[in-house]
């Protein structure tokens, strides 16, 4: 008996898409995923902002151009047709966007991916609250007149709520109320602003987990009549199949330290090795996210779906296994111009 739901591939046939974040690594693995195994998919709406060398369509051209759409390259050459820039900032009022690209937006889009963050754990509060937690709030007041939205997919991150013991699929009361500390924003300068920080953000271990947790409060609460769907994943990594084994784009996490110890810069590492290295596979939680796109407009779950992309206890993998992997790759496939032999053992202080 054939199924009354579309798959995945036929929901999004001629479907719009908007999404922020995409010249980022899960962005970029997104956009991929969506134009290989959805090639119906409608048009790819894509906010971008222009650097000083490039504006938002060199920018786009640039990453169209890049190995991770070999694939989809061999199969449609003319798949960069679907990628349209959305000239926009998410720290500037209204997302930076034109009126005219508004109106395209508010009429054409089904489906939006909310990516965009800032990803650095000691950024300041003032740029992690505008990057994290303002732009959501941006983003929702922008789709709140989308004609046709069918879903709203924020990715936050598994460790928004790091700080308890045990954490569940639903969204915590943070310590302290968004709006409160948007307004203290105004008054509190950065002196002052830094100088409580460590008070504002308690036993979370950054600005990032803090404000990753009030932004999902914030969509909660502000976006309650959206189709909304929330992602956390945990470290991401290279790529594990898709779009081709061991992919990636930057030296963030534990790829920069994978890099430093193969070159014989990293001697050593402070850490503890029993510990669990949450790393998952960027191709994982990119498939999530298409799934549950698609999970969140075609069943319409009454409450707000939160999805768990991690290891964690069902797959552990230690930080000192992942050191004697490593360290045997160095030495099978060593890099070029090494500074000393690779070596970095893992040791836990006091």
């Amino acid at each position: 008996m054939a199924s009354l739901h579309p798959t995945v591939s036929e929901y999004y046939t001629d479907k719009n898409v908007f999404i922020t974040g995409a010249t980022g690594f899960i962005g970029k693995v997104l956009l991929e995923k969506l134009l290989r195994s959805c090639p119906n998919v409608g048009n790819l709406y894509l906010l971008v902002r222009p650097k000083k060398s490039q504006d938002c369509h060199q920018r786009i051209t640039e990453i169209s151009q890049s190995p991770v759409f070999d694939k989809v390259r061999a199969e449609n050459p003319n798949f960069d047709k679907k990628l349209i820039p959305i000239h926009g900032d998410i720290t500037q009022e209204g997302l930076g966007i034109s009126e005219e690209n508004v109106e395209l937006l508010e009429n054409h889009v089904n489906i939006v991916f909310h990516s965009a963050a800032t990803i650095r754990f000691d950024e300041p509060l003032r740029v992690a609250m505008e990057m994290n937690v303002l732009g959501v709030r941006k983003m929702i007041q922008l789709c709140n007149n989308f004609k046709k939205l069918e879903v709203f997919v924020h990715v936050s991150t598994a460790y928004a709520n790091c700080d308890r013991p045990f954490i569940e699929e639903m969204v915590y009361q943070p310590s302290v109320e968004p709006q409160k500390l948007i307004d203290a924003l105004d008054w509190l300068d950065d002196e002052m602003l830094d100088q409580i920080t460590s008070k504002l953000i308690g036993d979370k271990p950054n600005t990032y987990t803090f404000t990753k947790q009030l932004a999902e409060h914030l969509l909660i609460k502000e976006g309650s009549n959206l189709p909304l769907a929330i992602l956390r994943p945990s470290i991401v990594g290279a790529s594990w199949k898709e779009p081709f084994p061991g992919w990636i784009d930057n030296f963030n996490g534990p790829s920069g330290l994978y890099v430093a110890a193969g070159k014989g810069i990293l001697r050593y590492m402070n850490c503890d090795a029993m510990g669990v290295a949450d790393i998952i596979p960027v191709d994982i939680p990119v498939n999530m996210m298409i799934t549950m796109a698609w999970y969140t407009a075609v069943y319409k779950p009454s409450t707000v779906p939160i999805f768990h992309s991690t290891s964690g206890s069902v797959n552990p993998f230690t930080w000192g296994e992942i050191e004697n992997v490593v360290m045997n790759f160095w030495k099978k496939v060593p890099l070029d111009s090494c500074f000393r032999r690779p070596k970095a053992p893992i040791a836990k202080s006091g």
